[in-house]
């Protein structure tokens, strides 16, 4: 397993480094030159100084050609340094630290609330095919898909304020076990749901023509046993790369979210960092972002062998 995991990391270099380079040929190539940008947001005429401009921007190494400012920063990152921002001057790594555990947080219990909630209402779902219930459950799911979190936000929080005169705006972050973080967990968790209960209920009913689901119910196994042992194990093999591939909807949603609901994370890092400009914290991000989605999809590969051994035995025979 350790060999597997170390050979991933070696095959993910290369596609670390494409990522890198294309990110950061947009910005060197794109619009705007960051340093004048910077200027053009000051108040008075400090805009029109040239010679200024230029000499901020050879000490901060932007006047270089493309290619000789791409290696420097890699070689910066292989020594830990992430650079400072342009426009405040604070450290990146300093930023990065401060707002990726908010997020990783909110990820992290949206991700379990998903498969808490999605994966029984999907088994649900399946055994009671084409009754009430399964269509209950099956519309549920496609009106949480329609409504995107830049609205399910703003109309949950003037909701609750409707609803309940009085109470406190989910506005902020106290932590994980903090009350304001339940609505921004609703609102992040709601496409994930939908799809996880769609993937659920038809894996379920495609294993139910199995023959040794025939068998055990043949033999009198009760039906919940029939669902919990011989069912969902297999199902979840499915289920759990979906989970993978849903950190990326996770991740693109929580922007709206933490702007919407004021959480200090990467989400509305990313949002400043692109309105001004600022090169460095956006690379730091898109680094972070390429590697939360390799470690998914490496999460996803070691749990296989776990829920289904025979994922083992092709990939030893591979």
């Amino acid at each position: 397993m350790l060999r597997y995991i170390t050979t991933r990391f070696v095959v993910w270099i290369p596609s670390v480094l494409l990522v890198m380079l294309g990110v950061y040929a947009l910005a060197y190539f794109g619009a705007g030159d960051p340093i004048k940008l910077i200027f053009l947001r000051a108040p008075g005429d400090v805009a029109y100084n040239p010679e200024r401009i230029e000499a901020i921007r050879e000490s901060a190494g932007l006047n270089r050609p493309f290619l000789e400012q791409f290696a420097s920063y890699i070689w910066n990152l292989l020594h830990g340094n992430f650079g400072n921002s342009l426009t405040s001057g604070r450290s990146v790594w300093a930023m990065i630290s401060a707002a990726a555990p908010v997020s990783f947080k909110l990820a992290l219990c949206s991700i379990l609330l998903t498969a808490v909630v999605a994966i029984p209402l999907g088994l649900i779902a399946a055994l009671k095919q084409n009754t009430r219930t399964d269509y209950a459950i099956l519309g549920s799911a496609l009106f949480l898909w329609a409504i995107p979190a830049y609205v399910a936000g703003p109309m949950l929080m003037v909701l609750l304020i409707m609803v309940i005169p009085g109470s406190n705006v989910p506005y902020g972050w106290g932590g994980i076990f903090d009350v304001r973080i339940l609505l921004p967990l609703f609102v992040l968790s709601f496409q994930p749901i939908a799809l996880i209960v769609r993937q659920t209920r038809s894996a379920v009913i495609e294993v139910l023509s199995e023959d040794f689901v025939r068998t055990a119910r043949a033999k009198g196994v009760p039906e919940t046993i029939v669902a919990l042992r011989h069912i969902l194990r297999p199902v979840l093999t499915p289920v759990v790369t979906q989970l993978g591939l849903i950190m990326i909807t996770i991740v693109n949603g929580a922007i709206f979210v933490e702007l919407v609901f004021g959480l200090p994370g990467l989400g509305r890092l990313t949002v400043q960092a692109l309105t001004n400009t600022d090169y460095p914290v956006i690379l730091a991000i898109t680094l972070i972002g390429s590697f939360l989605v390799m470690i998914s999809n490496l999460l996803v590969d070691v749990l296989y062998p776990l829920l289904d051994p025979r994922a083992n035995d092709t990939r030893r025979s591979r």
